[in-house]
């Protein structure tokens, strides 16, 4: 069975509701598998168990956090060949797709034998404590779909 892990941080929530439908939209996919898991429960070692590997982050000033930027530029030193990637982000109008942007561009450079399972998803929250804006929800659900469809066996 093919296996899927959404690792993000949230400060206010809004980037783990956000991986939770996304993982909801993966389940869709028959014979796939999808866990949740807060960065700081993460062991980089672990997840060559996964054949997905999803990160997201709240925006930062235009970028993912700190964290889960040290967390991309370890994915290079792990053997992820053949795995698939994909990244979101949660942010306010202004900043809409720079911080996904940046996340893919870093997976392409740190982890360049992760292949894209999607396009980067940025996700519009209204304000920096959300919530998460009408219709944003179905977004993330489609791209959970889809990157349990490329996952499917």
């Amino acid at each position: 069975m093919a296996r899927a892990i959404i690792i993000y941080e949230s400060k206010y929530g809004n980037t783990r509701l956000v991986a939770e439908t996304i993982a909801e939209g993966i389940r869709q996919a028959s014979g796939v598998e999808a866990e949740v898991r807060e960065l700081k429960e993460v062991n980089p070692e672990g997840l060559t168990e996964f054949d997905a590997i999803v990160i997201g982050s709240p925006n930062h000033m235009g970028n993912a956090t700190r964290s889960i930027r040290t967390f991309i530029d370890k994915l290079g030193k792990i053997k992820l060949r053949g795995k698939l990637a994909a990244v979101f982000d949660t942010c306010i109008d202004r900043d809409l797709e720079k911080a996904v942007k940046k996340m893919e561009k870093q997976v392409g450079e740190k982890a360049p034998s992760l292949s894209l399972a999607a396009p980067g998803l940025s996700v519009r929250v209204e304000g920096m404590k959300g919530p998460i804006a009408e219709g944003e929800l179905p977004r993330c659900q489609d791209f959970g779909i889809k990157i349990g469809n490329r996952l499917k066996v």
